[in-house]
């Protein structure tokens, strides 16, 4: 029996997914959450075979952060995220980091073809979507230079600008202006904004 745990917004659209899953006889669900903070801690508990994940589920992590925790604690779970064209693109490079260790299966699927997906992560075969690989593929390179993406990555712990500029010899005023760089190549308001954009986009 193939053990899922599925992670999906919507009570509506989750619990349909989840009735489609346990109509098969080698498949049962051992939770559902609408969380992304929440699926490492139930997985640790639950051992799945398989974590069945929304690409965008809210939370303080990002689906993209969670999968390569999720791998490291819980190697024997596969993982398959459950995405749209738009959202690949957007993931891009980060999209090609994680496959085929994570697979990808698009919304726009079959449950015949979902189903035979979450089986072939079970047997720890690789799933990638052809139409979300080419969105990802094409998706545009990234705005950032290597040192915006030096400093972004040094502020993603919230580290102030001077204890970035002594991290790389440069002078506060020269960070400052690296981040006022970073927000508008990115279109963000904040740099928290920024980093969520950057990484979402695998841009760092």
């Amino acid at each position: 029996m193939i053990q899922v745990l599925l992670g999906q917004r919507g009570t509506l659209f989750r619990g349909a997914l989840a009735t489609v899953l346990s109509a098969e006889p080698d498949l049962t669900v051992v939770a559902e959450l609408d969380r992304a903070d929440d699926i490492l801690p139930i997985a640790t508990r639950e051992r799945p075979d398989v974590a069945l994940l929304d690409a965008s589920l809210p939370g303080p992590v990002t689906v993209g952060e969670l999968c390569p925790a999720l791998c490291q604690s819980l190697p024997a779970c596969g993982v398959l995220i459950l995405l749209d064209r738009p959202a690949s693109a957007a993931l891009g490079r980060a999209l090609a980091r994680l496959a085929p260790r994570v697979g990808f299966i698009g919304i726009e699927t079959s449950t015949g073809d979902l189903v035979e997906g979450v089986r072939q992560v079970a047997r720890g075969e690789p799933v990638l979507d052809a139409q979300l690989a080419v969105a990802a593929l094409t998706a545009g390179e990234s705005p950032l230079t290597d040192r915006e993406r030096e400093v972004l990555r040094l502020a993603v712990d919230g580290t102030p600008p001077s204890e970035i500029a002594q991290a790389l010899f440069l002078s506060t005023g020269t960070v400052r202006n690296y981040l006022s760089r970073i927000l508008a190549k990115t279109g963000a308001r904040t740099r928290i904004e920024a980093i969520r954009i950057a990484q979402d986009a695998g841009w760092i």
